[in-house]
């Protein structure tokens, strides 16, 4: 029932930017909280930020290795979440997927969110 559907990826150049949408149907963002993870080729998924609720206010966390360069919001009438990446390194190529966790809280953990996008490649070139 639901289903969350990534777009925005793509190629672009070392210090370069790139938008990240996802379209999140079946849920609303009032009870849920949704994030972004991505997997590198041969790697183990990592988390990258999460935008929720916590103590009756929006918490937003980001990974230490995107922080002060990805930007996570929501849109609650489109029920759709976004990354905004800027100053791209090679290093943030990965498939880039959409989360969605049953879940109130600061969640960093694969094992909280339940649902997942169908990923959406980004890759960035030296």
């Amino acid at each position: 029932q639901v289903q969350l559907v990534e777009s925005g990826g793509g190629l672009v150049q070392a210090g370069g930017s790139l938008r990240l949408s996802c379209a999140v149907s079946g849920r609303t963002f009032s009870k849920y909280t949704p994030g972004w993870f991505r997997q590198a080729l041969g790697k183990e998924r990592e988390f990258v930020a999460t935008i929720g609720w916590f103590l009756f206010g929006t918490n937003i966390y980001y990974a230490d290795s995107v922080k002060g360069r990805f930007t996570i919001s929501r849109d609650s009438a489109k029920n759709t979440v976004y990354l905004q990446m800027n100053s791209l390194k090679p290093e943030d190529t990965a498939v880039y997927y959409c989360v969605l966790s049953p879940r109130v809280g600061v969640l960093r953990n694969e094992n909280e969110y339940e649902y997942w996008g169908q990923g959406t490649q980004v890759t960035v070139s030296s």
